[in-house]
C-alpha cells in the first residue's frame, strides 16, 4: 500500500476528515477523533491505528508491526504497520476499517446522528 492508495481508502470512508499535521503526518478522523496516522520516512511507509486488546496482543507481535510509538507507551492500543513484506494490502484495509469502527463507536449518539452514521 502506498500513501496515496491509504489516503483514497479513508477518504471513501463515510464522515473522514484529513489534516497533516505532527511533523508532516497524513492524520484521518471520525468526528474529530483519529484512527489512522501515516507517513513516509526514509521511502518507508508507515500507518498507525486502533485495535482492539486483543488485536493489539497479536498484532504486536507480527513481523510488519509494532506497537505504535508515543501512543502505545501511553497504554493506547495502537499498532505502527511498517512495510508490507507479510501483510498484505487488504489485510491493512481490514485493520483501518477496524479502526474507523472502533473509533466511530465510540462517539456520542448525538454526533454520531449529525454525521449519519446513525441508522
Amino acid at each position: 500500500m502506498t500513501l496515496d492508495d491509504l489516503n483514497a481508502f479513508c477518504a471513501a470512508l463515510p464522515a473522514t476528515t484529513h489534516v497533516v499535521q505532527w511533523g508532516g503526518s497524513d492524520v484521518w478522523k471520525v468526528g474529530g477523533k483519529v484512527f489512522a496516522i501515516a507517513s513516509v520516512e526514509n521511502d518507508q511507509f508507515k500507518v498507525s491505528f486502533k485495535v482492539t486488546p486483543v488485536g493489539f496482543e497479536i498484532l504486536r507481535d507480527h513481523p510488519d508491526c509494532i506497537p505504535a510509538p508515543y501512543l502505545a507507551s501511553r497504554g493506547m492500543t495502537w499498532i505502527q504497520a511498517r512495510g508490507s513484506e507479510q501483510m498484505s494490502d487488504d489485510e491493512l484495509r481490514d485493520h483501518l476499517r477496524g479502526s474507523y469502527d472502533l473509533i466511530a463507536a465510540a462517539l456520542p449518539k448525538k454526533l454520531k446522528r449529525e454525521l449519519g452514521l446513525m441508522e
